[in-house]
């Protein structure tokens, strides 16, 4: 039976299906062919959602969405592009702090494309850069997003491992900015070896300041969000909220960006990426509950001990999995089909699970990047008006700092681990 149901999922994957009808068909069918009551169906879907920190996911959509509507990602860009527009690389720098920047807002990649990606391809083609390298640099950079705070992908995988999201959102921070850097270094040098265009002259300290005073509003969101945890003032959940609510003061008061019709439009779109998200939720606990009944984590399990109990080789095999995993399903869906099932024989081997958790997640994000099911690669290609044959081209070069950043936080768990083990 184990083998029809993961037999089924996966030739109906393969063949084409959404992921949600791949996932939904063979449990579904499970469940019937066992005498199992129908009505199990929507008990364990709906159980799965019936989650306080999964309510964070909307709501940091909603959060993403207002942003775009209101231009705060416009006074964020215009800011990047003052601090760092001198910088070897220039608009190119500019791209990759503009990012960093916009993800502690937003926490989703998809949302940093879909928000600043429009902004910076402009940008980057007017000032002589090639359409194709400024969304695979795009692509690449929104990759910081899902693991710098706050993350959706953290949130869905602490609901699904039951790891403390406070704890996964602090350990992303350092491999952030690791990885900004290298990203930095990787442009540097492209720029140094293709003559980038960059920004004549240095800013003053009041051309940086006009720009900085009004991006400072934007920028204190993750300092609030960040030691509004810290101090226990709120939860992970509850700082969703909280920023929502800060997002709209500072567009309706401070910037006076925001209309009604703003708040409308961005909760529509809010739904509409809500809804993707959670009914492959619901589909993957079902799947999951089925996997649990057959003991597959089980199987799994024994035959990863019994391949290696040193953390290490079992980080790198669970690394390899996740890889090509990555390349065929969504982050979602890997991250809670996969995940529950190795996340068990690697805590046994000495694994700390906040530690899996990043590696984890910036794993599956560079499936983003990767086809077939590189849904970045999907999104810029629309966006710059590309080819994705052309994309991947330049995009070559940054696959070396972003791997670079995963073997980084692969090898030494301190880095991610440092800043929980400071506020335990």
């Amino acid at each position: 039976m184990t083998f029809l149901l993961l037999s089924a999922f996966t030739a109906l994957f393969l063949l084409g299906w959404p992921v949600v009808l791949a996932v939904m068909i063979p449990a579904v069918v499970y469940v019937l062919w066992n005498g199992f009551p129908i009505e199990l169906i929507g008990q364990r879907m709906a159980y799965a959602l019936d989650s306080f920190p999964l309510v964070a996911v909307p709501v940091f959509i909603f959060v993403g969405n207002l942003m775009n509507q209101s231009g705060i990602t416009e006074v964020i860009y215009r800011f990047a592009t003052t601090l760092v527009g001198r910088v070897h690389g220039g608009l190119a720098q500019v791209n990759i702090v503009g990012s960093l920047i916009f993800s502690g807002m937003s926490g989703a990649a998809l949302a940093d494309i879909g928000g600043l990606g429009r902004i910076e391809v402009k940008a980057m083609s007017s000032h002589g850069f090639k359409r194709e390298f400024a969304g695979a640099l795009t692509c690449a950079s929104a990759i910081v997003g899902p693991i710098f705070p706050p993350s959706i992908p953290l949130i869905i995988y602490g609901s699904a491992t039951n790891v403390s999201i406070i704890q996964l959102l602090l350990a992303g921070i350092v491999p952030a900015l690791i990885c900004v850097a290298l990203l930095m270094i990787t442009v540097a040098i492209l720029a140094w070896r293709r003559n980038f265009p960059r920004a004549a002259r240095w800013p003053t300290l009041i051309e940086l300041w006009s720009d900085f005073l009004p991006a400072l509003p934007a920028l204190l969101t993750p300092v609030l969000l960040v030691s509004g945890m810290l101090l226990g003032f709120f939860t992970p959940t509850e700082a969703a909220s909280i920023t929502v609510a800060y997002v709209i003061f500072i567009s309706a008061v401070i910037y006076r960006t925001l209309t009604w019709q703003h708040l409308v439009h961005s909760a529509f779109e809010t739904l509409k990426s809500t809804s993707a998200i959670l009914i492959i939720v619901a589909a993957a606990a079902l799947f999951g509950w089925i996997m649990a009944i057959e003991q597959i984590p089980q199987g799994v399990a024994r035959q990863l001990l019994s391949l290696s109990t040193d953390p290490l080789m079992l980080l790198l095999m669970v690394n390899i999995i996740l890889l090509i995993a990555g390349m065929f399903l969504d982050s979602t869906t890997a991250t809670l089909l996969i995940i529950p099932v190795i996340a068990g024989p690697l805590h046994l081997a000495g694994v700390d699970p906040v530690h899996l958790g990043i590696v984890a997640i910036f794993n599956l994000m560079l499936g983003l990047l990767t086809p077939p099911m590189g849904l970045a690669l999907f999104l810029i290609t629309d966006i710059a008006q590309v080819s994705m044959r052309a994309v991947l081209r330049e995009l070559m070069p940054f696959y070396i700092p972003l791997i670079a950043t995963l073997a980084i936080i692969t090898l030494l768990p301190e880095v991610s681990l440092w800043i929980p083990k400071m506020i335990r």
